[in-house]
């Protein structure tokens, strides 16, 4: 039965392959190697460069001068080590902390606190550092790299499984290692002598067969992992050993999870001497194998808005160039080779996705084949009057209330906006715009978002 669902399994991919729904357009280059895409709330993207700096793109395509971080003098850079992930805290506009995931002169992991330059939101402060929590590496590869704020305010970071092949110590399925797992921690309290303390609910918490710090386990490389911003998901891709590239997708609140590495890659058995049951193991909800890429990289769900036929695809990509989606019922779309080297992806504020080429050292946003029409999402009837327009439009809704009303460019720029409104009808004067095509998008009291393109003269 396994063989014959990954026959079907290599049909739905051939026969979905090269169906060119996604594109991408170049956004910026001149960055060296750079290995993730963050934003602290705002219309800067902050561009994570290996070798140790971190770089603010402005939303005019800008590049700052001056690095917002640079410690390329704490980093051993290079292959699979460096300066390899960025999180910002959820505060950040009020306590000015961010986190980075990098690998030491040592060649071992740290998650290391930083704090923004009381004068310059544009420059952090390079002596701010607190270490957090680190990792020993006995090999070079494999070290993870991400971290991310959780919509519970928690930390995530991924931990790969400490390298060379074929997990050689275990470590994956060791629950007194932090290697090959995905740890969770509180950091904005300190307990038992350590800059954060334990959730409470982490899965292993106060049970001395585990670390406290584990929220799962059993992942080969969790390289690229993100939390959906709207249902709050947790999507993993794991990067495989010799042939299956894997994809994860769980509830925020599924905890201790076993991911089944190095008992199985993705849903192939591998090396299932001392493993658990495979009914204790959690398999991915899609997959790939080596004959259509070899490095998987993790994306986003997108919920920008200026495209709808890509609303709700998790996007993900190979380090051969290649660039996919998987869609609400895990259907697994390749959307063909777009000649990148692939490493990470990033959202800005507004929700649109952006992908990183480390090879030419460019930022290319992601693109949908359909711009929002004049069609809502749902059946709610909205109307806006005229349109086109050129002074005033006229917004009204029946059999509900209006809460919210946001215009935006077609760059995903929001350009206007009337919030905490209660009304079935709004007046929006729009003589200050300039001609063209934009956004509107509507939020309603039973919580319906619902768009509409107009055009103003």
């Amino acid at each position: 039965m396994k063989n014959l669902l990954r026959t079907l399994f290599l049909l739905f991919i051939s026969f979905y392959t090269y169906a060119q729904e996604v594109d991408i357009e170049l956004f910026k280059n001149g960055f060296t190697s750079p290995v993730d895409i963050q934003n602290a709330g705002d219309d800067r993207l902050f561009i994570v460069e290996q070798a140790g700096r971190i770089k603010i793109l402005n939303a005019d395509t800008t590049i700052n001068s001056t690095p917002y971080l640079d410690i390329t003098s704490l980093i051993s850079s290079g292959g699979e080590r460096g300066l390899l992930g960025l999180a910002f805290h959820p505060d950040y506009a009020n306590n000015g902390y961010f986190f980075v995931h990098y690998s030491d002169t040592s060649g071992d992991t740290q998650i290391a606190r930083y704090t923004v330059d009381s004068t310059d939101p544009d420059v952090a402060d390079s002596t701010s550092a607190l270490l957090i929590i680190g990792a020993e590496q006995p090999f070079s590869n494999h070290n993870g790299g991400c971290i991310q704020f959780g919509a519970d305010g928690y930390l995530y970071i991924g931990l790969g499984d400490g390298g060379s092949a074929g997990d050689p110590g275990n470590r994956s399925q060791n629950l007194q290692l932090l290697l090959g797992k995905m740890l969770r921690i509180d950091i904005n309290n300190n307990a038992g002598g350590n800059n954060y303390a334990i959730p409470a609910d982490n899965p292993l918490a106060g049970n001395p067969a585990g670390l406290d710090e584990i929220w799962a386990l059993g992942l080969r490389n969790p390289w690229r992992f993100s939390f959906d911003s709207e249902t709050d998901e947790l999507w993993i891709a794991d990067v495989g050993q010799g042939n299956i590239e894997e994809i994860n997708r769980v509830a925020l609140d599924a905890s201790g999870l076993n991911y089944g590495w190095r008992c199985y890659e993705g849903s192939e058995t591998y090396n299932t001497s001392g493993c658990p049951d495979p009914s204790e193991l959690t398999f991915p909800v899609a997959e790939y194998t080596h004959s259509v890429g070899f490095s998987i990289t993790g994306g986003y769900v997108y919920h920008g808005n200026i495209y709808s036929d890509i609303q709700g695809l998790y996007f993900f990509a190979d380090l051969n160039g290649f660039i996919g989606t998987v869609d609400n019922d895990n259907n697994l779309v390749n959307h063909g080779n777009f000649g990148g080297t692939w490493v990470s992806f990033g959202e800005d504020i507004n929700g649109e996705i952006y992908i990183a080429d480390i090879g030419s050292g460019s930022i290319y946003k992601i693109i949908g084949g359909e711009i929002f029409d004049t069609e809502n999402f749902t059946n709610t009837e909205v109307a806006i009057i005229p349109n086109p327009a050129s002074d005033i439009l006229r917004i009204s809704i029946n059999n509900s209330l209006i809460t919210k009303i946001t215009i935006l460019d077609l760059k995903g720029s929001v350009v206007m906006t009337e919030s905490n409104l209660s009304t079935s009808e709004k007046f929006i004067p729009i003589h200050s715009l300039n001609s063209g095509i934009y956004i509107v998008k509507i939020n309603s009291d039973n919580g319906q978002s619902i768009i509409k393109k107009i055009v103003i003269k």
